[in-house]
């Protein structure tokens, strides 16, 4: 059995989609899809799409411990929607878009505040010694709030078009802001390795800022089916620069009629980061209904 790597997976799935829409544009299928995507469309269309998205969030992060000890706190964490709704401070999720002829600028916002579900300390890591490892079974209580920002903005081009579908291909940068706080009470005190008397352990607090920026390729288009109105929507992109490297997919489907439509999806979104970063890896995945406005 091969197993690929994220980013092999990606360039496979591209590459498999290249391959395949100009058999699908031979077929020539029923016309039905959003008025943004009409082959040949004259003048400026726009897209306004508000949109809920419910994922599973699996984060590794590694706090800095504060100067007087040296060292990382490597953290896991892992929340699906049952541990944060209900937290939930404020989120906000839209993603726009403008075309003319085969040109087109795409955005995607999305904003969440919140407390999330269980998260582990693994270890402390003093700099220069062995790590030590850190038992569930210690962490009497263990709480993380996450202040994410992650604003996609890209240029696309149709490459093909017609009764089938249009495929596009889109270049830009994503950001990802991350300010996390981990609140702690552990049955244990650990004396640090200076000399100076500093500890860590027992009831505190820890937290973490990263701002990170990435430049992205990828496709997205759709792919009409038979019955009028329905199609597949589909989304591809990966990228680099501040992490390591960044990709996100997302497909389902959709049904248009007139200037409004409707999208089940699933999405998944992942940032891998270097040493030094305190975001290890994040990986958000999960389904997400999206209704859009055509005018």
């Amino acid at each position: 059995m091969i197993i690929l790597r994220p980013t092999l997976k990606i360039v496979a799935l591209v590459t498999w989609l290249v391959s395949f829409l100009p058999l699908v544009a031979a077929a020539q299928q029923p016309s039905g899809q959003p008025l943004s995507q009409a082959p040949g469309a004259s003048g400026w269309v726009f897209n306004v799409a508000p949109y809920i998205w419910l994922p599973t969030v699996h984060a590794n992060l590694e706090y800095n411990l504060p100067p007087a000890l040296g060292g990382r706190l490597p953290t896991d964490l892992s929340s699906g929607p049952g541990d944060y709704i209900s937290k939930l401070n404020f989120g906000t999720m839209f993603a726009a878009d403008a075309r003319y002829d085969r040109f087109s600028v795409l955005s995607d916002f999305i904003y969440i505040n919140g407390s999330v579900g269980s998260s582990n300390i693994r270890s402390i890591d003093f700099f220069g010694l062995p790590s030590i490892p850190i038992s569930p079974s210690i962490e009497t209580s263990t709480s993380t709030r996450l202040t994410t920002t992650i604003w996609t903005l890209a240029g696309g081009y149709t490459i093909f078009r017609g009764n089938w579908g249009n495929f596009d291909v889109l270049a830009g940068f994503r950001y990802l802001g991350v300010h996390v706080n981990t609140n702690y009470s552990l049955a244990l005190t650990v004396v640090g390795p200076r000399g100076n008397g500093a500890t860590f352990g027992g009831v505190g607090g820890i937290s973490g800022s990263r701002a990170i920026w990435n430049g992205i390729v990828g496709v997205r288009g759709l792919i009409r089916l038979p019955v009028k109105g329905l199609f597949v929507p589909y989304y591809v992109d990966i990228g680099g620069g501040g992490s390591d490297p960044t990709w996100q997919i997302a497909s389902g489907i959709g049904y248009q009629t007139g200037w409004a439509g409707v999208s089940l999806l699933y999405r998944y979104l992942s940032f891998e980061q270097g040493g030094g970063s305190v975001v290890k890896h994040l990986g958000v995945g999960g389904p997400m209904i999206m209704v859009n406005f055509t005018f």
